[in-house]
């Protein structure tokens, strides 16, 4: 029986899946692909890249009109900037596959020869000439995890693929579709033979199309999880594919990661007549993060990268300022970090949970050592909140400067600090949803904590905390009024019983004496205590 795709490519046969061609505008491809054009398709890491070209080869393969061979050359990365050490390992892959797929053995044949005669930046060319010629179908050649390749490596794959592009189709490929994660613009690419810098996109600007894969839409997300209740007969309960959907947002590792972690390693998995329950997917949600899972473990080793930190940090903090470019954006947005449209937002609630965990491991783990949960969950099991935003200014008095300088950025140190603090203590028995977006002004961070009530009752108590900072010429004043209307609008909407307004105050020559106070809920309205820090 099949199951939920965590791996590599999808196969109908062993997984759940949307056909992968359903995927993608398929007339726009071979509309492409018949006026012989070179194009590019990108997408995240785990989002049925592959699985697409290896769909596409198949069909144009079976219809007869074309000879289409996909390779993979991400074994030429391990070569680095040594090329006629890539171009050996490109060719054999070339080789192996057109010997598998199309049954053709001209490349495994002639692929030594090219190489010792044309040498590492003129062989792949050659080969392709040579073998284009050999068979009078067009060759339509799908190059998979292009960017990979490195430095003068990948500039001469470009530039070999660009040297011979108007021969085609009778003694070149009719058409090449490069597939990567990013945009062939967005290449950045270092030569150390020519000792600069080479856009990606002057090494090839034959490029027709960039087409981008999107994430699977909600109608997917629901026809995938059918599929699963179809065959098993195990349905899920009430709101549990609507949770699925809000947590992933349709990314497609995320989507078959938590549908496989509660179907097949949870609960239902012990009791197959049992509806899964959204609390069973939030049990999946946690358990992935938990384990750094591979694609959430790359996921976080981007947030290294400067031109990544200029987005997110801003976002985390809801800055009203930001000083990244439109090309962070769009490399952000590639990466899939970043939602593709509307406002510039976390694309999705996992994302969204892993990238400020991700931010504060070290703070996390030097908590571990400081503050104890137990010291705020009450006798009756509740969550004493107000004493944990107390203790947090303490530490925040104690500790923060070394803790907000590590962050470089003015707005999202203090609330990492308070992210940390807070997920030490409420991780422990209940869980924490992040609102972020840049320009909002503010963040927003809801805790839901269960207790069971006098009657043996299991409860989900509430509380919505949010973040401002004060840095200019803004009265305090306003920003607390401010503060508590949005923050009275999202409890009415979430159903909170209480909000907590916190409000960092980081303009220069504030003593802690004035930054750190305690401002009551207004009575008569709604429970909303102001904490100074």
């Amino acid at each position: 029986m099949r199951k939920f795709n965590r791996e590599g490519p999808v196969f109908a046969d062993r997984h759940y899946c949307i056909p992968p061609l359903d995927r993608v505008n398929l007339d726009e491809i071979l509309e492409l692909i018949a006026d012989t054009k070179y194009f590019v398709l990108h997408a995240p890491r785990q989002t049925g890249k592959t699985s697409i070209l290896l769909a596409l080869q198949d069909r144009l393969n079976a219809e007869g009109e074309y000879r289409c061979l996909y390779v993979n050359v991400e074994g030429g990365q391990a070569a680095g900037e040594d090329t006629a050490r890539a171009m050996r390992t490109l060719l054999g892959e070339i080789g192996t596959r057109a010997r598998l797929v199309l049954k053709d053995y001209f490349v495994d044949q002639s692929k030594s020869g090219l190489a010792s005669e044309f040498g590492p930046d003129g062989c792949l060319a050659e080969c392709l000439t040579r073998w284009s010629e050999a068979d009078p179908k067009p060759l339509v050649l799908l190059i998979d995890e292009i960017d990979t390749l490195v430095g003068d490596t990948l500039i001469s794959v470009l530039r070999q693929l660009r040297s011979r592009y108007d021969l085609r189709p009778e003694e070149f490929p009719q058409s090449v579709i490069l597939c990567g994660v990013r945009d062939v613009r967005d290449y950045q690419i270092y030569s150390s033979r020519e000792g600069s810098h080479i856009k990606g996109g002057s090494a090839f600007n034959i490029k027709a199309e960039s087409l981008r894969l999107g994430d699977f839409s909600e109608g997917e997300v629901h026809d995938l999880l059918a599929q699963y209740t179809a065959e098993r007969g195990q349905a899920f309960q009430g709101r549990a594919a609507e949770r699925i959907w809000d947590l992933t947002q349709g990314q497609p590792w995320l989507v078959n990661a938590l549908a496989y972690e509660a179907c097949f390693k949870g609960a239902a998995n012990r009791d197959p007549t049992a509806a899964i329950s959204v609390e069973a997917i939030d049990q999946a949600k946690e358990a992935l993060i938990f384990r750094r899972v591979t694609h959430l473990h790359q996921l976080a080793d981007k947030l290294d990268e400067e031109r990544v930190r200029r987005v997110i940090l801003p976002m985390l903090a809801g800055s009203e300022t930001w000083d990244y470019s439109v090309r962070d954006l769009e490399y952000v947005r590639d990466l899939g970090l970043v939602a593709q449209q509307g406002t510039v937002r976390i694309a999705n609630p996992i994302y969204a949970e892993v990238i400020p965990r991700e931010l504060t491991a070290v703070l996390q783990s030097g908590l571990e050592l400081q503050v104890d949960p137990a010291w705020y969950v009450t006798a009756e099991g509740g969550l004493d909140l107000e004493g944990l935003l107390s203790g947090f200014q303490d530490y925040f008095r104690e500790h923060a400067e070394s803790w907000v300088e590590r962050y470089g950025h003015v707005e999202a140190g203090p609330q990492l600090v308070l992210h940390a603090y807070l997920h030490r203590v409420v991780n422990s028995g209940g869980r924490i949803e992040r609102e972020y977006a840049v320009g909002r002004g503010r963040s927003d961070l809801l805790i839901e904590w269960p207790q069971v009530t006098g009657k043996g009752e299991a409860r989900i108590r509430k509380y919505v905390i949010e973040c401002k900072v004060r840095t200019g010429k803004t009265g305090l004043d306003r920003l607390i009024r401010e503060g508590r209307e949005q923050l009275a609008t999202y409890m009415d909407g979430c159903g909170a019983e209480a909000g907590h307004l916190v409000i960092f105050d980081l303009r220069e020559g504030q003593s802690w004496e004035e930054r750190l106070y305690r401002k009551d809920p207004e009575p008569g309205g709604p429970r909303i205590t102001v904490w100074g820090v």
